[in-house]
């Protein structure tokens, strides 16, 4: 049981580190600010677009059908639906927070920015 309180806590960090706005960092140096801010305000809402509460539910329904399978070969087919929901969410998140952050980026680069990361 403390085993899947330390998945939880785990996964619960890992989405919240992924709750952040994109913020691609951009060469300045020669950049009018006034339309660079515009410009990354707009790309943030394209980036935005991306459903990673949406993701996350289903990793999770997933994750809980592959864990319950397992668990139920295993003999632990709720505790294995609850690792597997919990794994699948946070990987779910984790992946579509990238995608998040990849949208924002190729915005930027699209209209002529130097993305540096």
């Amino acid at each position: 049981m403390k085993s899947s309180r330390l998945l939880v806590v785990t996964a619960l960090l890992a989405l919240a580190a992924c709750s952040g706005t994109p913020r691609p960092i951009v060469d300045t140096k020669g950049v009018d600010m006034n339309q660079y801010h515009q410009d990354m305000a707009e790309c943030q809402r394209y980036a935005e677009e991306v459903d990673v509460a949406g993701g996350v539910a289903r990793g999770a329904g997933l994750g809980a059908v592959v864990g319950g399978a397992v668990g139920a070969v295993t003999g632990s087919g709720t505790e294995g639906a609850a690792t597997g929901a919990i794994t699948g969410g946070a990987t779910s998140g984790i992946k579509n927070d990238r995608d998040r952050e990849r949208v924002a980026k190729n915005c930027m680069r699209g209209r002529g920015y130097r993305v540096l990361n």
